[in-house]
């Protein structure tokens, strides 16, 4: 029988995200890492260029309208002076960064990514992506980039561009020029977007990646074809052989008792309420989150044991539920159909045993 085990998606900082294109002959701005105030003066100085932009490197979008605890306004800084890169560094490292996407208190920024100031004469969008309904890769474009493609596609439909490629096949020149064209490049700058996208084809396999979208994939009044901003997904089944990539994965921002359950393959994610959850599958765990919240209870948690659960797994999830303070009652919701209950059950009556369970435990198991 094969055993699937639900895996937590790979996150990477923009800085990484860049530096694997640059690794795959993808155009991106020259830049530097930095984790302290003094190397964010020394690679400012180092850059030589006419002006630099500053940014803080966390997970979390919309950094740009962020505020810091250290009084700073912004995530993101432009400016021509290496000794404003330094005293903005000063103002950014340790200090928590809070945005839309960040817990209240923020998160802390431990590096800054300081990088050439490029001007952008004109933005477009470009994505490389799996579809299943296309049975492989499928380039996406759009003449209107640096907005919300969604919006683009509801408002403008015409100015979205599909093109399928055959897996075995590869791309064809003729399809990343085409592309090329769809996106509005003129002259010289047409073969050399046609470069950029094929290279973006050839890191999209080698890598592994499920989505690679560029937005903007812009031009500069000097003539360059660049992919000022990308994100990256990954396929995480393929991580045995993207050992180097996977190794970049960025759990410092995790809370540590996500990292802990990750240890032993269970999906967790804190909540602000009192009575704990224990189900496996996504859905089901949603669905148990709901009806605790419709009946008027508060749930502490997101924990999802998945399918292919061991009882030692069922013993340290016990062992996680119950080191949360929060927690006043226990309940256990399972769905036999993708596990066997008699594992759950052993599991169960194993860590009430060892642990002192010392508050009140619901169990359902069925199927």
């Amino acid at each position: 029988a094969v055993q699937l085990t639900p895996r937590r998606w790979l996150n990477l900082q923009e800085y990484q995200s860049k530096k694997i294109m640059a690794d795959h002959g993808v155009a991106v701005q020259r830049f530097f890492v930095a984790d302290s105030a003094n190397d964010a003066l020394e690679a400012a100085q180092r850059l030589k260029a006419k002006e630099i932009v500053l940014k803080a490197q966390i997970l979390a979008g919309g950094r740009g309208k962020g505020i810091f605890n250290s009084g700073l306004k912004g995530g993101v800084h432009l400016t021509k002076d290496p000794k404003t890169v330094e005293q903005l560094a000063k103002q950014m490292i340790g200090y928590n960064l809070s945005t839309k996407q960040t817990p209240k208190d923020g998160v802390t920024v431990k590096k800054v990514m300081v990088a050439e100031a490029l001007d952008i004469s004109r933005e477009t969008y470009f994505a490389i992506l799996m579809d299943r309904a296309c049975n492989g890769p499928v380039m996406v474009g759009s003449p209107q980039g640096g907005v919300d493609i969604e919006e683009v596609a509801v408002t403008s439909p015409e100015l979205i561009f599909k093109e399928e490629i055959d897996i075995f096949e590869g791309i064809k020149d003729r399809q990343a020029l085409q592309m090329a064209k769809n996106l509005g490049f003129q002259g010289p700058l047409q073969q050399q977007a046609a470069d950029q996208i094929k290279k973006l084809y050839n890191l999209f396999l080698k890598i592994d990646a499920t989505q690679v979208e560029v937005n903007p994939f812009g031009e500069t009044p000097e003539g360059q074809v660049v992919c000022f901003d990308a994100k990256i997904n990954f396929d995480d089944n393929a991580e045995f052989r993207q050992k180097e990539i996977f190794a970049m994965d960025d759990k410092s921002e995790n809370e540590p008792i996500e990292n802990e359950a990750a240890k032993y393959d269970l999906k967790y994610i804190g909540l602000d309420g009192n009575i704990a959850c224990f189900v496996n599958g996504a859905g089901l765990a949603m669905a148990t989150c709901d009806i605790i919240s419709l009946n008027g209870g508060k749930p502490a948690n997101f924990l999802d044991l998945g399918g292919g659960v061991k009882e030692a797994q069922v013993y340290q999830a016990f062992k996680l539920l119950t080191a949360d303070p929060k927690v006043e009652a226990i309940l256990v919701n399972i769905f036999g159909g993708i596990v066997n209950c008699a594992i759950i059950a052993n599991g169960i009556t194993k860590a009430c045993q060892e642990l002192e369970l010392k508050v009140p435990l619901v169990v359902r198991l069925e199927g």
